[in-house]
């Protein structure tokens, strides 16, 4: 059923070890097909990435009987999301009232996630792991990808497969080397991302805090804060001008709470600058080509859904490929469904943010003294705090895991 792979020839090669490569290329093995997924890095540990596992994910990870072992990782949850503006705060998303296993955001460190799953994975002997193995470009025949070059440690190879997803972040190689056309959709802000310690301020349980020109997110770590603070775009190495003093008093200006572990802030090389982006390809295949996740649609952070929403793409292109994958019978009408069936979501998604950014973030960012007019309705009124967290918890397109006929036990059979 499965070609083989001694001769470096795959079913499927996933250029990615993120959430959607991961995902993708479990989901494949657990159906029998022959699945390699390459990872550039030689383990997952790397910091400030998408860290929140939304109801959506851990639904899925329910359907696949992983959820009880997932659970058993540390993790912190949010049921309520709370946003302190000034000295008052406001409740503005309620996930307890979803009906789902998990009524909660799970906060959990991207690596474990990713470590969780590709463990899972790797129960399968049909599936492969190839860490330090950078996909560098397409082999392509007669107009169709049939493979990657590849780039490790010992020199550079070339793998075979029916199907080459691009799974590898909004800096993909791959669909710079596909010529796609990807439509840039804008962002108005950039985040700082960095570590503080809770000290005394561990019982203030807010997702983020707000005062006029300034905003800070806290997600709760246990014994730290993750913090973000976000910047108009392009302000970077402007902050960066007035000295580390300086981004230590707009901290505390925004979160009084926080100020004395501002020390812990000692230089520039504490702090992450993500420049945001909000993209997508305009047509996330070629034959024998497939993107998905970050690699086919640049996320925003608000609301954190990236991660989840590059799962649920995973999930909707196992759902497609899996049977005629493992019958050697792959076809473009069959990339086409995976994007009809996925880019809806994306594009309402994306415009959620944008308009968030441009209308609610920005705002503030530009010195609202008051809070937005959204903020203050979810806060008075507790019934309407179930719809962004529905948008953010569940997204507009959750999907559920349709290959389950087809699963084989770990031994391969």
């Amino acid at each position: 059923m499965n070609s083989a792979s001694a001769n470096g020839t795959f079913r499927c090669c996933i250029a990615g070890g993120g959430p959607a490569g991961i995902m993708l290329g479990y989901l494949l093995a657990r159906t029998g097909v022959e699945v390699v997924v390459l990872e550039k890095h030689n383990d997952f540990l790397r910091d400030f990435r998408g860290d929140t596992i939304h109801p959506s994910t851990m639904e899925v990870l329910q359907q696949l009987g992983l959820l009880q072992n997932f659970l058993q990782r540390p993790h912190t949850r949010l049921e309520i999301a709370r946003v302190r503006f000034g000295e008052k705060h406001y409740t503005i998303a309620d996930f307890s009232t979803l009906q789902v296993t998990c009524p909660y955001v799970a906060f959990m460190p991207q690596w474990d996630f990713l470590d969780f799953m590709s463990q899972a994975a790797q129960r399968y002997p049909n599936f492969t792991l190839r860490m330090n193995t950078e996909a560098t470009g397409l082999i392509e025949v007669d107009g169709k990808v049939v493979g990657v070059n590849v780039s490790t440690a010992q020199g550079s190879e070339q793998l075979h497969a029916d199907l080459v997803v691009g799974a590898d972040g909004r800096h993909s190689i791959l669909r710079t080397a596909s010529g796609l056309h990807v439509q840039n959709i804008g962002a108005s802000m950039d985040v700082l991302w960095m570590r503080l310690d809770k000290g005394e301020s561990s019982d203030e349980a807010v997702f983020a805090r707000m005062t006029a020109g300034r905003i800070l997110v806290t997600i709760d770590r246990g014994d730290y804060w993750q913090c973000a603070y976000v910047l108009p775009k392009g302000h970077y190495e402007e902050l960066k001008s007035r000295g580390m003093t300086g981004f230590r008093s707009n901290i505390a200006k925004v979160a009084p709470a926080l100020k004395d572990q501002l020390h812990t802030l000692k230089d520039w090389d504490d702090i992450s600058l993500l420049s945001v982006r909000v993209d997508r390809l305009e047509q996330w295949w070629r034959p024998g080509l497939l993107f998905i996740g970050d690699a086919a649609h640049a996320m925003s952070p608000v609301g954190g859904v990236g991660i989840n929403l590059a799962i649920q793409d995973a999930v909707a292109a196992a759902n497609a490929l899996v049977p005629p994958i493992r019958l050697g019978q792959m076809d473009n009408g069959i990339l086409t469904a995976i994007q009809k069936r996925r880019e809806p979501a994306t594009q309402k998604t994306q415009s959620m943010q944008v308009l968030i950014q441009n209308r609610l973030l920005r705002k503030v960012i530009d010195g609202a003294v008051a809070p937005p007019l959204p903020m203050r309705l979810l806060n008075a009124i507790p019934c309407l705090r179930r719809y962004p967290a529905r948008a953010i918890g569940l997204g507009i397109q959750p999907e559920q895991v349709a290959i389950g006929r087809y699963f084989v036990d770990a031994s391969g059979g």
